[in-house]
């Protein structure tokens, strides 16, 4: 699921981004804010991605628990929207998407103009999914948050 860009400066497309992965962990708020600290020294547009995996236990309906998921991820998200985009004159947006977080950003890089990653270090943690094969796969810089 995609959100509309929200931009806080005036409306100028930047050519590229800086994707920035966040799982509302602890950590998220840290990915956040060198996300923007990257975005500004590099005048690059911020995307801020999460992913999540679906896994439907028996008995529930698959569109609801998505519906369910993405709501409390947008809930989270405007909460950070709050506390630290406004008003930072940065372009960004929010992308909501259902996968392997190696997948997803392998994927954002080959169809726009990455220009840097900031990945939260949780994110493996959390999905038991291995970086190691985006890290040999991806050649952008990268900012690997502890």
């Amino acid at each position: 699921m995609h959100y509309v860009c929200r931009v806080n400066a005036a409306s100028e497309s930047t050519p590229q981004t800086i994707l920035c992965t966040v799982d509302f962990s602890a950590t998220t708020q840290q990915s956040i804010e060198w996300g923007i600290i990257m975005a500004r020294q590099l005048r690059a547009h911020l995307t801020i991605l999460f992913v999540y995996r679906l896994i439907l236990d028996r008995g529930g309906e698959i569109f609801h628990l998505k519906k369910a998921i993405e709501e409390e991820a947008q809930r989270k998200f405007n909460e950070l929207e709050k506390d630290f985009l406004n008003g930072q004159g940065l372009s960004y947006d929010f992308k909501i998407e259902v996968g392997f977080v190696s997948d997803r950003i392998e994927d954002y890089a080959k169809k726009t103009s990455l220009r840097f990653l900031v990945i939260n270090r949780s994110i493996e943690s959390n999905s038991n999914e291995t970086l190691d094969e985006l890290f040999e796969h991806i050649h952008i810089p990268m900012l690997l948050v502890p």
